[in-house]
């Protein structure tokens, strides 16, 4: 009797951890969650956005190996909206647009974005609720001098152009450092209002 109590606990033990090496392998190497907790990305993702993030996409990052990637898909695209280490704190992960490639110039001009000395007129995405124009003596919110991708890097922007901390302010994001695509809104909560914002649960983003 003793012997089956202790062979049904040890079944029970293997489970358990086989279900969390599945986990910790899926969050890993596949898919984790995000949550947002800032309004940088406005009207695209509200705050209390709870997303899935694909990480395999852009190939799977081998632990300890300083973001070294193997069997990637795709590159990140112009538009993907993408979450990454945040260059000035490595262990804050943020989310920004993809707005310009390696190789790719950009410049922006009272507010006005080109990329390729093309006007970006495609973004319906991108919010100005801030009437003012700043000068670029003062900020580069609002106007950025030509610039060119360095190869290996991503510019980044988030969608509420008036309010995000991007790559106009603090530069390129490294492709070692982007941890994956975002895909699917799968949970909202407005903790304003103490509410589930059930019409956002299923958003794709991509």
């Amino acid at each position: 009797m003793s012997k089956k109590k202790k062979s049904t606990w040890r079944e029970n033990i293997e489970a358990i951890l086989i279900a969390i090496v599945i986990a910790l392998f899926i969050r890993t190497f596949l898919v984790q969650a995000f949550k947002i907790p800032s309004g940088s990305m406005l009207e695209t993702l509200q705050i209390g956005d709870q997303i899935l993030v694909n990480k395999f996409i852009y190939g799977v990052k081998i632990p300890f190996t300083n973001g070294k990637t193997l069997i990637p898909v795709k590159n990140p695209q112009r538009n993907d909206v993408v979450v990454f280490k945040y260059p000035e704190d490595p262990s804050k992960d943020y989310i920004k647009r993809v707005i310009a490639v390696a190789g790719d110039t950009l410049e922006i001009v009272n507010k006005k974005l080109y990329v390729n000395d093309q006007l970006v007129t495609d973004q319906p995405w991108a919010q100005y609720k801030d009437s003012r124009i700043l000068p670029g003596q003062i900020t580069t919110r609002d106007n950025l001098r030509k610039i060119t991708v360095p190869s290996n890097k991503l510019f980044v922007m988030g969608d509420n152009r008036d309010n995000s901390h991007d790559s106009r302010f603090w530069g390129f994001v490294d492709l070692s450092e982007v941890r994956g695509e975002a895909i699917i809104i799968y949970w909202s909560w407005d903790k304003a209002n103490f509410s589930v914002r059930f019409s956002r649960i299923g958003t794709l983003l991509f």
